[in-house]
């Protein structure tokens, strides 16, 4: 049996190995992550990680520039602040939660409840009108006039 010293001079290099090969697996995930939360700059509309605009002058540079800023160990919050000051606030996929942004966030809803509202009012305003007394039926045309309109009808469309 080999003695304890030598076993763990065995691991060692496992550790090392270990050691060397995740180190970087938390910025590839800190890259994959700020890098759907960005949009490429160049009027494709699409995410910069996601991006298949063909021959795009920005993506692969912004891709870089994200790399670059993970590698530095900026935070997430400084890191898309960078981006925001450098290509403008068009560059986040979500707007932010502070200032005039915030209308972003609340319009849909507030257009939700007026839509519900305002079919309910119509909804209301339409239950209360009062119904015509037999509109369309035979009982709207008084007497024998409904016999003479018969007629009529038999006339005209006779050929």
């Amino acid at each position: 049996m080999p003695p304890l010293s030598l076993k763990r001079a065995r691991l060692v290099p496992a550790l090392l190995a270990a050691v060397v090969l995740l180190l970087g697996a938390g910025d590839d995930a800190r890259v994959n992550r700020l890098g759907h939360q960005i949009m490429c700059v160049c009027s494709c509309n699409q995410i910069l990680l996601e991006c298949n605009h063909v021959g795009c002058p920005y993506s692969s540079h912004m891709r870089d520039e994200l790399v670059a800023a993970v590698a530095r160990g900026a935070d997430d919050s400084g890191v898309l602040q960078w981006f925001v000051q450098t290509y403008g606030t068009t560059v986040l996929v979500v707007p932010t939660t502070t200032g005039f942004n915030q209308v972003a966030w609340i319009m849909p809803y507030l257009a939700l409840v007026l839509g519900i509202v305002l079919v309910a009012l119509l909804v209301w305003v339409w239950k209360g009108r009062p119904a015509l007394a037999g509109a369309g039926t035979a009982a709207a045309v008084p007497g024998g006039e409904l016999e003479r309109f018969r007629d009529q009808v038999h006339r005209e469309t006779e050929i």
